[in-house]
C-alpha cells in the first residue's frame, strides 16, 4: 500500500481508506449495507493485510451504529488503525443537536468516542459548514479538543472555497489548529472539485479525502449505455442525497473507461480509482464495500498506473463546461491562472 501525507500535516495515510457507511444498516442509509460487527472484523482483516489502515465514519451514519460497529471491529488493534469521523449534521431532536456550536461539538465528540470505544479520534472533520456559528467559536472549540487529546487532526467536508479560506485565515490569526483535510466529492463523473477547491488545497496544504470516488456507485461497471440499470443497487434508494449527474455524461465516461479497460485488463472501478490517485492534492480515496468481493475488487486499483495517454482520454471524456468565473479564467487569463490539472 502506498502511504501519502495528509495535506501539509505530518500524518501519513494510506492511498485507500475504507468507508464504513455500510456498517450498521439503520435508517435511510440501510440501502448502503447492513454490515454487522462480525462481517466488519473480516473486512478490517482484509484491509489491514493489504495495508489499508484508515477507516472513515460519521456519527449520523446509521444513527451512530456505524461508529459502534467500527469500534467493535477495531477492538484489540486500535494502535494499528486510523479512525476518521465527522459531525455537525442533525443528531437528535433538540435545538442544539445540530451544527458546529461549542455545545454540539463537545457533545458530538464525546458521543463518538463512546460509540467507537476509544479515547481519541485521529481525524475529525466538520461534516458541513454551519453559517450560524461564528468560525472563531468553531475553531476555539476544536483547539480545546486537540489540546485535550480527544482529536489529533482536523478537517472539513462539503465546504465551499470561501468557507475554507475564511476558517484558515482565522486559524492563522489566532493560532488555532489548521484544517489539513478536505473530505470532498470527486470522481471521473464529478470534477467540480478541480475548479476552486483543488487550487485552494495546493495553495493552503489541504489533502483531499475523497468520498464517493465511484460517483455514487455509477462507475462500478454495472451501468452502461444500452443496457438496463441493475435491479440490486443503492442508487435508486439514495439518489436524492447523492451527487447529481446526467445519464448521458455517465455513459460517455464509461464508454471511455471501457476502451481503457481493454488496454489494461483492469475493471471499470479500478480504472476510475486509479485515475483519481494520479490527481493533485489527493491523499486518500474512501472506498466502500458491502462484502469481501467488492473490497478486493477496489483494492486492485493500487500497484499500477494509467499511462498519460489513457489519462488524457479519460480527461477528455469527463470534461464539462466550467461555470463562471472559471471558464473566463481558463480562456482569457490562463497565463496568470493556470489550472491545477
Amino acid at each position: 500500500m502506498e502511504y501519502r501525507r495528509l495535506g501539509r500535516s505530518g500524518l501519513m495515510v494510506p492511498a485507500l481508506s475504507l468507508g464504513t457507511g455500510t456498517f450498521g444498516g439503520v435508517g435511510r442509509l440501510a440501502a448502503w449495507g447492513t454490515t454487522d460487527a462480525t462481517e466488519a472484523r473480516r473486512l478490517l482483516d482484509i484491509c489491514l493485510e493489504a495495508g489499508v489502515s484508515m477507516f472513515d465514519t460519521a456519527n449520523v451514519y446509521s444513527l451512530g451504529e456505524s461508529e459502534r460497529v467500527l469500534g467493535e471491529a477495531v477492538k484489540g488493534r486500535r494502535d494499528k488503525v486510523l479512525i476518521s469521523t465527522k459531525a455537525t449534521f442533525r443528531f437528535g431532536d433538540g435545538p442544539n443537536d445540530i451544527g458546529s456550536s461549542r455545545q454540539h461539538l463537545l457533545a458530538a465528540i464525546d458521543g463518538s468516542l463512546r460509540r467507537l470505544g476509544t479515547d481519541y479520534i485521529d481525524l475529525f472533520q466538520l461534516h458541513g459548514f454551519d453559517a450560524f456559528t461564528p468560525p472563531e467559536e468553531v475553531l476555539s472549540t476544536l483547539d480545546v479538543l486537540v489540546r485535550a487529546g480527544k482529536i489529533r487532526y482536523v478537517g472539513v467536508s462539503n465546504f465551499s472555497g470561501w468557507h475554507l479560506m475564511k476558517s484558515l485565515a482565522l486559524a492563522d490569526k489566532h493560532g488555532f489548529p489548521r484544517y489539513v483535510a478536505n473530505q470532498t466529492y470527486y470522481s471521473l463523473i464529478g470534477r467540480d472539485y478541480e475548479w476552486e477547491l483543488m487550487p485552494l488545497g495546493l495553495d493552503q496544504g489541504l489533502g483531499a479525502v475523497v468520498w464517493s470516488p465511484l460517483g455514487w456507485g455509477r462507475l462500478t461497471g454495472k451501468i452502461r449505455r444500452g443496457q438496463p440499470k441493475p435491479e440490486v443497487s443503492r442508487l435508486p434508494k439514495t439518489a436524492e442525497f447523492g451527487p447529481p449527474v446526467p445519464d448521458e455524461h455517465v455513459y460517455r465516461v464509461v464508454d471511455a473507461i471501457d476502451e481503457v479497460a481493454k488496454e489494461t485488463g483492469k475493471s471499470v472501478s479500478q480504472i476510475a480509482l486509479n485515475w483519481l490517485l494520479q490527481r493533485p492534492t489527493v491523499s486518500t480515496l474512501i472506498i466502500g464495500a458491502r462484502n469481501e468481493t467488492q473490497l478486493r475488487e477496489n483494492l486492485g486499483a493500487i500497484g499500477w498506473s494509467l499511462t498519460k495517454e489513457q489519462v488524457a482520454k479519460l480527461d477528455a471524456a469527463s470534461k464539462v463546461t466550467l461555470p463562471y468565473p472559471y471558464w473566463h479564467q481558463r480562456t482569457t487569463f490562463t497565463d496568470r491562472n493556470p489550472p491545477a490539472v
